[in-house]
């Protein structure tokens, strides 16, 4: 019986640490990419950059986790596919952007800064450029999760990583 409930909970495991690794996944790639970026504008050197990315995608990654372990904006999910990947996608970016700000008033804090100082006069802008992006690059997970929710994971995996096989002719 111990034996049991110790394999559920290592086979429970090992699905919630694959749901965070994907979730890491794709944040850490959509975070490199900017990080790339602003080195190649800045013109520095983009190691520091690449390790923020990687620290911020481990911890956002973790904030999506918990929130959809919470069953954060999930009220939609029996409308057609576009009505949830939107709400999701908007609902997420919002609290991506919340962590976000945070995150700048206590690096802002660290150096020295003042409150004011770390959100900064042009953050506004800033922010709500970076909710808008977080909102258009969150739809295609959301869209990979909804299609897996509604085919199976295991399923959408096979069609995404393994060969497929065709179940009728192709039409000449």
């Amino acid at each position: 019986m111990a034996g049991d409930l110790l394999n559920l909970v290592k086979e429970k495991g090992v699905v919630e640490a694959k749901k965070l690794l994907w979730i890491f996944a794709y944040l850490w790639v959509l975070l490199s990419l900017f990080a790339l970026h602003k080195s190649i504008v800045l013109g520095e050197p983009s190691f520091y950059h690449q390790g923020f990315a990687i620290i911020n995608a481990f911890v956002l990654a973790k904030i999506m986790f918990i929130a959809e372990e919470f069953h954060v904006a999930e009220e939609l999910g029996d409308r057609p596919l576009i009505y949830p990947i939107a709400y999701r996608s908007a609902v997420f970016s919002m609290i991506l952007i919340i962590f976000h700000v945070i995150e700048e008033v206590i690096v802002g804090l660290w150096k020295g800064k003042t409150l004011m100082d770390s959100i900064g006069a042009n953050s506004f802008l800033e922010m709500l450029v970076l909710a808008v992006i977080m909102f258009v690059v969150l739809m295609p997970f959301f869209a990979l999760r909804e299609v897996a929710r509604d085919i199976g994971g295991d399923k959408l995996y096979e069609h995404f990583f393994l060969r497929r096989t065709r179940s009728f002719p192709l039409q000449s």
